[in-house]
């Protein structure tokens, strides 16, 4: 058996680094030196907590031991292990927003369940029952369900453990609840009681559907203002830089002359207007950064809802489903629809985003009555 060595390493660039090191059998079968970067010291600041991210990499390196049965490993070495592998800042292969979500559920809700559950101890209807049991959307839910099936499957693929028991796991992602959409008036109204900055944001956001990612990583150089067009490359989470959701949604959107007047509006009134600055760039940061979207909505724009009498509950994306919703109800294609969304598929904006608005239900109705209504004009053959 080998437990490894930890060692800390100097970068050109950047903070040191932690490196775990042991020796494994190569190809030929002679004992190789291997090593493997573990965070920086930034990440782990002493040598204990860096240690303490190894135990399943070292449970793993010694499974195949010629003189130890292999030993149980628990849901916290195997995520520690996930961790090592995926979730490392310097690994590219998810965004940043990707990332911070996995760490997000994987502290809050699954280690402190599952914490030191061997693997071998972990079924499917155990976790069914607690996922029933969370105060949670459903839609989360199966996040979480789907987040503990991709450690397993990471597992299998290291060869940590060898099947995957949340794949028996049934959890729905149907909505329980309607997403909250914004009437045209309500709407109307709210711009009118806004201020310049807020204002830009809620009609630009409102009108164009963008992600408040996509919107806060606007910058002056992806407004054509010739072409009346916006190009979307880029998407900013937790001030951190990266690219959008989806290849689907890296697609230009049209700019309406009313939205371009706007902008052009707001690009006089600032400070930094420079083809490489934040379209809302932050003052306070020197322009390096844009300004904080949920700060502007928890203390600017959500109490001057409440002040307006509008009782429902909104947030940025609350602006998307109502320009879905709004599209809609002016009778858009909806292959129209779904690539001004920029949604990989038209079944995700028409379920998830678009709701049938009362007047809509009512002429649909109407139309099936008057149908009724001439079928019951004409007197029966015969008679």
């Amino acid at each position: 058996m080998q437990n490894g060595s930890i060692m800390r390493t100097t970068r050109l660039r950047g903070p040191d680094v932690w490196e775990f090191r042991w020796r494994e059998a190569g190809a030929d079968g002679k004992r190789k030196h291997r090593r493997m970067v573990i965070g920086s010291t930034a990440q782990f600041s002493d040598k204990s907590s860096a240690l303490h991210e190894v135990v399943a990499l070292r449970q793993k390196i010694n499974l195949n031991h010629p003189h130890l049965s292999p030993q149980a490993v628990t849901v916290s070495e195997l995520v520690n292990h996930y961790r090592q592998r995926e979730l490392a800042t310097d690994h590219s292969w998810k965004t940043h927003s990707t990332k911070v979500t996995y760490q997000g559920y994987l502290n809050k809700w699954i280690l402190p369940r599952w914490n030191n559950y061997t693997l071998s101890a972990i079924n499917a209807g155990e976790v069914e029952l607690w996922l029933r049991s969370l105060p949670l959307a459903r839609a989360s839910c199966a996040k979480i369900r789907n987040l503990m099936s991709v450690v397993f499957n990471h597992a299998i693929r290291h060869q940590v453990y060898s099947r995957n028991p949340i794949r028996l796991v049934r959890q729905s992602a149907k909505r329980r609840k309607i997403p909250v959409v914004l009437s045209a008036s309500e709407v109307q109204q709210l711009l009118g009681a806004l201020a310049l900055r807020e204002r830009t944001l809620v009609l630009l956001d409102v009108g164009t559907g963008l992600r408040m990612s996509e919107l806060f990583g606007l910058k002056w150089k992806d407004v054509d203002f010739d072409a009346n067009e916006i190009s979307v490359v880029r998407s900013i989470v937790m001030q951190v830089t990266g690219p959008c959701k989806t290849e689907s949604s890296q697609k230009p959107i049209p700019l309406d002359p009313y939205l371009a007047e706007a902008l052009r509006a707001w690009l006089e009134h600032v400070r930094y207007n420079k083809p490489e600055d934040w379209v809302f760039a932050n003052p306070r940061m020197k322009g390096r950064q844009p300004y904080w979207g949920q700060e502007i909505m928890r203390r600017v724009i959500r109490p001057i809802v409440t002040q307006l009498g509008i009782t429902k509950h909104i947030g940025w994306h609350t602006f998307r489903h109502t320009y879905s919703t709004l599209l809609r109800a002016n009778r858009a294609d909806i292959k129209v629809m779904q690539e001004l969304l920029r949604h990989a598929s038209s079944r995700v904006t028409m379920d998830t985003y678009t709701q049938a608005v009362t007047a809509q239900k009512r002429k649909a109705q109407s139309g099936v009555i008057r149908l009724l209504r001439v079928r019951a004009m004409v007197p029966p053959t015969g008679m």
